[in-house]
């Protein structure tokens, strides 16, 4: 998979279909979290070939910061379901960037 590709397939795609059915999700709150993840990848691509962890785990802790930020302000609308999303895409980016890990790499930061 590529950056573009992932872009793509962003989570909230989906949220906008629950949307519907669903109160959690606001034009605001998915815009503001397509936002923070379109910056991150960003971010990502910034570092070229062959970041270094340090790097990759800054961006991934700014965006699970990011995201904690905008889970507050928006009523705590990331609940089980997006947070698995959410965590598969941030892994995801950072698996495309060259960093592979077994472990949860947004636990450290994550308030969601």
């Amino acid at each position: 998979m590529t950056f573009e590709e992932l872009t793509k397939n962003k989570p909230t795609l989906e949220w906008k279909q629950r949307m519907e059915d669903d109160d959690l999700f606001t034009d605001e709150n998915i815009n503001a979290t397509n936002e923070v993840l379109h910056s991150y990848i960003n971010s990502l691509k910034e570092l070229r070939d062959n970041p270094t962890e340090e790097e990759v785990l800054e961006c991934v802790k700014n965006v699970v910061i990011s995201l904690n930020e905008l889970n507050e302000n928006y009523d705590y609308f990331i609940e089980t379901m997006e947070r698995e999303e959410l965590y598969e895409f941030i892994t995801e980016a950072a698996r495309i960037a060259g960093f592979e890990s077994e472990e949860d790499i947004t636990e450290e930061w994550r308030e969601w």
